[in-house]
């Protein structure tokens, strides 16, 4: 299975409350920060609650 590195590239200062709490769970605190994690469902669809916040790449 491949991994995906997911980037924030835009600020959480103006999100929804539940799109705030998603991108700290994955620690996504700043702009810039950085995790690499399996490309599985549940990621997906946490990708996909946050998808015009970050860039996602294949690893």
């Amino acid at each position: 299975m491949e991994n995906v590195k997911i980037t924030l590239v835009k600020s959480l200062i103006a999100c929804k409350p539940n799109q705030k709490k998603t991108a700290r769970c994955l620690g996504l605190r700043k702009i810039g920060d950085s995790i690499v994690l399996k490309n599985d469902d549940a990621t997906k669809g946490i990708i996909n609650v946050i998808s015009h916040l970050v860039k996602v790449e294949t690893v």
